[in-house]
């Protein structure tokens, strides 16, 4: 397991990052979210010992962790590193073998991942011809060649079309299945709140919010939505409740204590029809709105 431990980082006076910890476990992956600035960057580059660490340590297995058990990861910088002028193939090779792969096992690895991401006909094409998308998908695939124990990703999904973000879904799943820790940042908070096992929200390079998926819609403000057969503007004169808004038939609203909302189900069958009323969990985007305002 990767764990993060009271991470600090200052650029002069300005604190980056302010005593962050969480855990990315074996197996899960774990979305690292926030706005421009929040911290994620920085966090990810003291984990990989590009930055150093003002406050704070990285655990691996348990114990501080060390230059070997770096070189072991996946790490995908938010500045790509490819070499531009260089044959694709000939540059995950490469790449394979700093790892300590052999030439043939590195040879095999990037022909594998490049068929996996629709560029098998490419392989001889040097890095600069492509596309930006398409060399996202070499970087993802430098990131893997070398069978990684752990993964850091800083926006994988950044400029890929859904066919790519697909295939990039499969192959984090893959390696979260054999047991690989991954953590990834991303602006795309749907896909995130889709994909991941649990989030970690920054703000201002503080850890604002954590947990699964589930975990965070139920920290939020739960509210109900009722709709009824008629006009239901008269939950605005019921107590115990904030009534968030009214369309007519339908009103939301935010329940003060359970009894309320008793009250609301009795007044609206005593009133007339009852056609829903029901919990309305907030998303993850809106908890994320929530928690970094």
């Amino acid at each position: 397991m990767l764990e993060v431990k009271n991470l600090t980082r200052r650029f002069g006076e300005h604190v980056a990052v302010d005593d962050v910890s969480f855990d990315v476990p074996d197996g899960r992956l774990t979305g690292f979210v926030g706005g421009n600035g929040a911290g994620k960057t920085t966090t990810m580059r003291m984990i990989m010992g590009v930055l150093t660490i003002h406050g704070g340590e990285v655990h691996w297995g348990g114990r501080p962790i060390t230059t070997a058990d770096r070189q072991s990861f996946g790490y995908m910088p938010e500045e790509r590193g490819l070499y531009p002028k260089q044959p694709i193939l000939d540059q995950l090779v490469y790449l394979g073998r700093l790892h300590g792969q052999s030439a043939a096992a590195a040879r095999a690895a990037a022909t594998d991942l490049l068929e996996r991401f629709g560029l098998g006909d490419r392989a001889r094409d040097k890095v600069e011809s492509l596309s930006l998308g398409n060399q996202q998908r070499v970087q993802i695939a430098a990131a893997v060649i070398a069978e990684p124990t752990a993964l850091v990703l800083d926006e994988p999904f950044s400029g890929l079309d859904p066919r790519a973000v697909d295939s990039m879904v499969d192959l984090l799943r893959e390696y979260a299945h054999r047991g690989v820790p991954v953590l990834f940042s991303s602006h795309q908070l749907d896909l995130v709140e889709r994909l991941c096992d649990s989030l970690v929200i920054l703000s201002g390079g503080r850890v604002v919010a954590r947990g699964t998926a589930d975990e965070l819609r139920r920290s939020g403000r739960i509210r109900h939505r009722l709709v009824v057969g008629g006009d239901a503007g008269w939950v605005r004169d019921l107590p115990d409740l904030t009534v968030i808004d009214v369309d007519g038939p339908t009103a939301l609203l935010e329940l003060h204590d359970d009894r309320a909302g008793t009250r609301v189900l009795t007044e609206a069958l005593r009133r007339g029809t009852v056609r829903e009323f029901a919990e309305v969990v907030p998303t993850v985007s809106e908890i994320y709105r929530e928690v970094t305002a």
